[in-house]
């Protein structure tokens, strides 16, 4: 689905690309980063996963985890980049497993519109801890690069497609956000796949003109 080598390091758009980074405020910029490597931590864990039971043990760890970033960050086990990483930035503060839990969602989800709403809920979750809203089509897209069904992703994308572009109000100044969403929303509309000259073009206009 992805034609361009370049796509296979990361098949969604990453608030931690540069292009998009920037539109971050800089004290936010290591708390956004740590969010955003959990969010790909987790994404690994679906992905290998191959027995749900399995996953959902790993997802328990993790959720255990940030449930101690939460309320005892001393506490964490050392030796774990991620978990440092956090605890650095997000120390004391709740809501991380809002993540884990769309995560289980769409590990166990069995049907299209059980994937539609874990997908959509992943992405929502994500956006709403970078400081906005919407979230929803990047979700979708998001779990159309998890699927190992050609038709089972372009369903995904086809939801993505059918979801209305959320008003550029709703994303509460957050550029970086918004640039996502319609990022997410013009690779969604071609099934996935990649054309970086235009998808650079469309980055630099929403960055320039919010649009």
């Amino acid at each position: 689905m992805n034609g361009d080598a370049e796509s296979e390091a990361s098949p969604y758009p990453d608030i931690r690309d540069p292009r998009v980074m920037v539109a971050v405020p800089r004290e936010r910029r290591p708390a956004i980063a740590a969010l955003w490597a959990l969010a790909e931590r987790l994404t690994k864990l679906l992905r290998d996963a191959r027995e749900p039971m399995i996953g959902q043990i790993k997802l328990a760890w993790w959720r255990d985890m940030l449930a101690m970033l939460a309320s005892d960050p001393g506490e964490l086990p050392k030796g774990e980049p991620l978990l440092a990483e956090l605890q650095v930035t997000w120390a004391g503060q709740g809501g991380l497993d809002a993540l884990v839990d769309a995560a289980e969602a769409m590990l166990l989800a069995e049907n299209e519109t059980e994937r539609c709403d874990a997908a959509a809920g992943f992405g929502e979750a994500l956006f709403r801890l970078s400081g906005g809203a919407g979230g929803a089509r990047w979700g979708l897209l998001w779990g159309a690069g998890l699927q190992r069904g050609e038709a089972e992703a372009r369903q995904l994308f086809a939801d993505a497609c059918d979801r209305p572009a959320p008003p550029r109000a709703s994303f509460r100044g957050n550029k970086a956000l918004l640039m996502l969403d319609r990022w997410a929303a013009a690779i969604a509309a071609r099934d996935g796949e990649r054309r970086w000259r235009s998808e650079e073009l469309r980055l630099l206009r929403i960055g320039l003109f919010g649009r």
